[in-house]
């Protein structure tokens, strides 16, 4: 079997089901199967073969979901890009893994053509899966990547993440248990499929279960609230800085919010207060943690321990492992932190040609996270720090050295450290502590603008700190903490 054989098998059980609601149209799963057939054909016609991959960039569409299962089919890898990003982003990740075919839609016609891509660009509105290669026999099985999600390393370069269909099915799975998915729940998907958060924590595990998921394009706070109480939606994934966004409507006090049976949220380390504010509403907030590279699902709380442990992270998934261990990988006892590793089916296999990451990443057979947390006494987990710098700002994740190579570059500045502040909003702010050169001088607004075009807007810095030296160890290494503390005032 292969991932594609969910939506035919359920399309055997119940062809007029609805898989996917987008945009005042229902996919049903016979319509969904169908067309996975058609876009499967359309891609072995256009060359696509087994290892191949094959790029996305657009935002959310049923489409993109049909790539997924029709790859899957082809034992080819989906690529799906950050919209958000930058054509020079854009362009490093392609090179470090050219796709046989990227599919985009019309908005972004002029920033694929700035990417200059080599292989062959199709605009996936003008397409009409009608090429014909002959009846395609699965290539897949459930070792063959699959999916090909996009990170960053410390360095700021990208990393690409190789997820197998055993992964996502796994996950699938933990997903049911976290959820009590069934068939008979209805998914609310607003988070970008490019995400992992979006693909797989509910979108996925849901079309495993047979269940039905209305697919929004993007995030809107309004289309959110009405989606819930027109289609009764059961589940629902949203990062904080969604809920905040929502919970500032005048909406939040009265919208009928009565047929969620809870929200998940995650993405960064979230408060015990936010939770309970959120569960004072009457749904149950719950955290799920994990990353790309555990596909995501690694721990979860489910929603008869939402008061009960609230700020938790929540026990390790019903089919996974997780540890918390101290720098020579002993596993700690509850109450002590160290850093979490994972091990289990829904782990990544490795970085897309990166043996070196790889190997450091997934050293012992675990998944090496660099985030610092402790198991409480009933094998709750809490996440307390990144060991990294890496900032996660609206459930985006930053990463300093990338900007702080863009500062570098700039002839006015002798150094600069980027880290993130607290922020209510969206959990972390980028800020940028910059000294420059005896002489120079610069305003907040000239530096902002070395960003402009280079990399997305949401990486941006909200605000710039000038100081007269960066605080550095008796090495030499800059001390992050002081900074963040400097301008955390």
């Amino acid at each position: 079997m292969n991932l594609s054989d969910l939506i035919s098998r359920h399309a055997a059980f119940a062809p007029g089901k609805c898989a996917i609601r987008f945009e005042g149209r229902d996919w049903s799963y016979a319509d969904f199967a169908a067309r996975i057939g058609r876009v499967a054909n359309a891609l072995g016609g256009l060359g696509v073969k087994r290892g191949d991959a094959v790029a996305f960039l657009g935002l959310n569409h049923p489409d993109m979901l049909a790539l997924l299962f029709a790859c899957a089919r082809l034992g080819a890898m989906l690529a799906p890009l950050n919209w958000r990003l930058a054509a020079p982003e854009h362009a490093r990740m392609l090179a470090a893994c050219p796709p046989k075919l990227l599919f985009f839609e019309k908005d972004f016609e002029n920033h694929v053509n700035e990417v200059g891509h080599g292989g062959r660009a199709i605009r996936i509105d003008e397409y009409s899966w009608q090429t014909e290669s002959g009846k395609i026999t699965d290539q897949g099985d459930e070792n063959s990547p699959v999916l090909l999600c996009y990170t960053s390393g410390a360095t700021g370069a990208p990393k690409g993440v190789v997820l197998t269909q055993r992964a996502i099915l796994w996950n699938a799975v933990n997903s049911s248990h976290m959820h009590d998915l069934t068939s008979a729940d209805r998914v609310l998907t607003t988070l970008p499929l490019f995400h992992v958060g979006g693909l797989n924590i509910q979108t996925t595990p849901a079309l495993h279960a047979g269940a039905s998921v209305v697919l929004h394009a993007r995030f809107d706070p309004q289309a959110a609230f009405d989606a819930i109480e027109r289609e009764r939606i059961t589940l629902a994934v949203l990062v904080p800085a969604q809920l905040t966004a929502m919970m500032e409507s005048a909406r939040w006090a009265s919208a009928d919010l009565s047929s969620l049976r809870m929200i998940t949220t995650g993405s960064t380390i979230v408060a015990e207060a936010f939770v309970r504010k959120v569960n004072a509403r009457g749904v149950p907030l719950v955290q799920v943690y994990g990353s790309t590279e555990t596909c995501p699902i690694a721990t979860y709380v489910r929603a008869e321990d939402a008061g009960r442990k609230a700020g938790s992270a929540g026990a390790a998934a019903l089919h996974c492992e997780v540890e918390v261990v101290d720098d020579a990988g002993r596993e700690l006892p509850p109450g002590s932190d160290g850093e979490i590793v994972v091990r289990g089916a829904n782990v990544t296999t490795g970085y897309w040609n990166d043996p070196g990451e790889t190997a450091q990443a997934l050293r012992g057979g675990w998944y090496h996270s660099g985030d610092l947390g402790h198991f409480d006494e009933d094998g709750h987990l809490t996440v307390v720090s990144r060991k990294k710098d890496m900032i996660i700002s609206g459930g985006e994740n930053i990463y300093p050295a990338e900007l702080e190579q863009i500062l570098a570059e700039c002839p006015a500045i002798q150094e600069a450290c980027v880290v993130g502040r607290s922020d209510e909003r969206w959990g972390e702010a980028v800020v940028a502590a910059v000294v420059l050169k005896p002489g120079a001088c610069m305003a907040e607004a000239e530096v902002m603008a070395l960003f402009q075009g280079r990399i997305a807007r949401y990486k941006h810095p909200r605000d710039v700190r000038f100081l007269a030296q960066l605080p550095r160890s008796a090495l030499g290494k800059v001390r992050k903490e002081e900074v963040r503390a400097a301008v955390a005032r």
